[in-house]
Formats: structure tokens, sequence, C-alpha cells
């Protein structure tokens, strides 16, 4: 057996992709599908899509390949974190639309709880804000309005998973019920310290603790697919939520490294190590992964808006036909003047947390055009991973390492936007060969399982830098940007 199968579930679209025992990637496939918007700040996919997606894209992907599937040692899945589904135990009906971790439908719930004192035992817990981004609720929600649903819970005929559960179930026939320790981490109801289930929380949600999932390491055995699906029975021996899979796919196993991914928005996780580290600067604290019973944590941050704000250019200002086409601009731009933009076109992310903030520009001048607001753009991602970064560092001190930031995601192809990013940060940034990450990650974690792959220091030494960018700024420069963006956000929270 020479290959792995990562499935990649997304927002989005979901992606297959074969790797081969040297972790390089063989052939791709991928499809896309409907997303539903019921009402405003609701966002819902349909399961049967996610599944239909799934399978689809893992048959088209062995073809693609030319491959025997008996040459398929075993299945790593990645997903979208956080995403809610509801399920009939016996006969795999879902009994509501997966409420989606961009859904906001919760959040009066969410406001209620912090009124009544909840965010401490919350935080303490689980690492988490209490925020309508996180399952908890949106499980409640389907309890609370689907009819029945409450009664044939406690009655132990539902289900309840993220979508790696809920792919897990599907791929073995109903035989295995069950995630891993760093999606059970986004839910709001997993204690990450004890590494259990918290019953005092769902008593407080009143939520069956027979509904939930086994929470297994990200390598282990999660059963076997059908036979009939792809020809054989397939091992899933891997399963990590996806920005925890990047982390892994980046090789950040030593404390103070940290990995940046840019795709609409931006997540970074920082390795803190063994030991949960509480933020003072509203950071998550929350599992990197999690091997052997080991669990290793991280303190994570979001940025709402990275690649949209590119997107923005595109679709909202029509000054751009093309993303690369941001980077000639921005080095065109006038480098007299000094325009920022704080894109907070659906609120602010970590560490700010203020969701009804919205965007602004500032500097602008007679003169100001496409360049200005593409640099602009390319700048503000930057600034925001430093807000980032100088949280993390506040937050674990000593233990910050600078020297390692590891990006990936489509804007990390930009070269002008990484050679910005190492500048505002004063640290070099680092841009691998193999772009795709998230879906190495698991990759790597369903080899190892079952031996084809190395363990997890070898495997750290295959991590290949396709580009290194290195701080060229002058201090005065660099501190006079960084404290005009700082005013910049400052204002605009005060708007």
């Amino acid at each position: 057996m020479k290959y792995v199968l990562a499935v990649d579930q997304g927002t989005t679209s979901t992606r297959a992709i074969i790797f081969d025992s040297a972790l390089k990637p063989v052939a791709t496939s991928q499809d896309e599908f409907e997303q539903h918007f019921p009402r405003s700040g609701w966002v819902e996919h349909n399961p049967d899509d996610l599944w239909a997606s799934s399978a689809g894209t893992c048959r088209a992907v062995i073809e693609r390949a030319g491959i025997d599937p008996k040459d398929i040692a075993s299945i790593g899945i990645t997903n979208q974190r956080e995403t809610t589904i509801v399920w009939d135990k016996n006969t795999g009906q879902p009994i509501y639309n997966a409420i989606v971790w961009q859904d906001r439908r919760t959040a009066s719930y969410c406001d209620a709880l912090r009124a009544a004192g909840h965010g401490k035992m919350f935080s303490d817990r689980t690492g988490l804000l209490i925020d309508p981004y996180f399952s908890a609720t949106k499980l409640k929600w389907i309890l609370d309005n689907v009819d029945g649903a409450r009664a044939r819970a406690q009655q132990g005929e539902l289900l309840f998973g993220t979508v790696d559960s809920f792919l897990i179930w599907k791929l073995t026939g109903g035989a295995v019920h069950a995630t891993d320790a760093t999606n059970a981490a986004r839910t709001m109801l997993y204690d990450i310290r004890k590494g259990c289930w918290s019953s005092t929380i769902c008593a407080l949600f009143d939520i069956p603790m027979s509904m939930l999932p086994e929470v297994k390491d990200c390598a282990a055995d999660f059963g076997t697919s059908r036979a009939d699906l792809f020809g054989r029975g397939i091992p899933i021996c891997g399963v990590a939520g996806d920005q925890q899979a990047a982390t892994l796919g980046q090789a950040c196993f030593k404390p103070g490294m940290l990995k940046a991914t840019y795709g609409t928005g931006c997540f970074a996780l920082l390795n803190t190590g063994k030991a949960p580290v509480q933020s003072n600067n509203r950071l998550l604290t929350t599992i990197a992964y999690q091997l052997n019973g080991k669990p290793t944590y991280a303190l994570e941050g979001s940025i709402f808006i990275a690649g949209a704000v590119v997107q923005w250019l595109r679709d909202g200002l029509r000054i751009i036909h093309e993303a690369s086409e941001t980077q000639a601009l921005a080095e065109q731009a006038d480098p007299t003047q000094n325009v920022v933009l704080v894109p907070a076109f659906t609120g602010l992310g970590a560490p700010y947390w203020a969701p009804e903030c919205r965007g602004s520009v500032f500097g602008l001048t007679r003169n100001s055009g496409p360049r200005e607001l593409a640099r602009a753009a390319l700048e503000s991602v930057g600034y925001q991973t430093r807000d980032l970064l100088e949280a993390m560092t506040s937050d674990i001190g000593a233990q910050a390492d600078r020297a390692v930031l590891r990006v990936d995601g489509g804007m990390s192809a930009s070269n002008w936007a990484m050679q910005f990013l190492a500048d505002i940060i004063d640290g070099p940034v680092d841009r691998p060969q193999v772009l795709e990450t998230t879906a190495l990650g698991v990759a790597w974690l369903a080899g190892m399982q079952v031996g084809l792959m190395p363990e997890q220091d070898e495997f750290a030494k295959l991590w290949a830098l396709d580009r290194e960018f290195v701080p060229t700024m002058d201090p005065q420069t660099r501190e006079a940007k960084y404290g005009a963006w700082k005013r910049a956000v400052d204002c605009t929270l005060a708007f």
C-alpha cells in the first residue's frame, strides 16, 4: 500500500487528495456545493450535500490518480469546524440542515449566557468565549426548534456531530460515532483540561450526553469504510479540524511555533505545549492536536477578513479583475501617501471581538486611487496579523518565538503581501513548498497511524521551504505605520 486518501471537507467545497508515501500530492478532485441562507445571519448546508461531495470526490480522485483502491492504506478527514449536524441514529437521516460555523442565529442566547455570568466557567473549561460561532448553542437551537427533537434525543434516538463525525458515521455505515479531540474542543461542550465532555455544560443546555460522539486522538482507529463505496474497505485513521490539520501540515510541533492560514479570513495558531494557556487578550485556548492520549494546546486568533479584502477590491470596487493584480498596484502606489484600510466588513475578530464594527478608510487625498487602496488592503492583513502576535506574546511572554511564522493559504502566494508581513512583524515569514497544508496534515496522521509515513520528528524534517521573507523595513517606518493602524482601529471602534 503506497497511498493515503485525504478528505478536506470545507465551507464552500469538498476536496479529496491522494498523497503518496513521500507525502507528495498525486491527484486532486474538488466539488462545490450550495450554500443556504434562510434568514439574515443564518447559514446552512444540506448534510446530504456534504456527504455526496465527500464520497463523490473520493471516487473521482481515485480514478484520476489511476490507482487501485487496494493500494490506499488509509483515509484522513479534515473539516470545517463547529458546523453542527443532528441525525437519526437508526436511519442516518439528518433532522435539520447543518448549521454552519458562520451562523449567528443564537447571538441573543449567547448574550443571555454572558449576562447570567457563565463566561468564566466556559472559558475555564472549554478555553472558548461564549459565541454563536461554536457548536453548543447551535445544537441547543435544533433541539428547541425541530418538532419532537428533544424528546427523541432524550430517548437515545438522535446523534450529534461536527462534520467529521457525520462523515465517519456515513463512511462506516453507522458503525462508528466518533470525533477527534480538536473538533471536540470547538463545540463549547468539551472540557479541554480533563479531556472529556462536560456534564455541567450539557446540563445547562439540556443536551443528553448520549448524543455525543466518542472522542479519540487525531491519529486513531475511526473504523473502516463500507466496501461498496470505493471497491474495498479502507481504514479511517486520521481526523483533525481544518486549522489544526494545517498546524500539523506546517509541522508546528514545538512550543512557540506559529502558523497563519490566509484564506477568506486568517486563522493563526500558536503552539503552547503541554499546558493550556489562558488568554488575557481574548484569544481562544484550544487543542492543537492530540497524539498517544496527550493533548498539545494552542492559542488561536481569528481574523475575519484576509483574502476577502482582495475580493472586495475585485467585486465591490471593481478596480481589479484578478487577485494577482493587487501586487503590481501595491508596488506602484505613491510612497508619500499613508492610506490605512480597516477591513471590518463583518466586524473585527481577535483580539478586538467587535462583531458590530464596520470598515473604514483613513488618509485619503485627491491623489488616492486604486494603487493606494490595493496597497492598503494588502497591508491590512499584515497589521491584523501583528495584532494577533502582540496578543499572543503578551499571553505567553518568554515562550513566544517570533523567529517561526509559517504561512499558507491563497494569499500566502503574494510575495508583496508576505514581504510586508515580515516587515511589519519584524521577523521572518516562511512559505512552504506544499501549500496544501490542511490536507497534508491529516494525510500524515492517517499514514503515520498505519506505519506508512514517518513519526513526528522525521515528518518535521520533511517540511520544505519555498521562500523565506525577511524584514527590510527600518524600525522608525515600521512603528510609524503600525501606530497609524492602531489609531485607525481606535477610531473605527469609536465610530
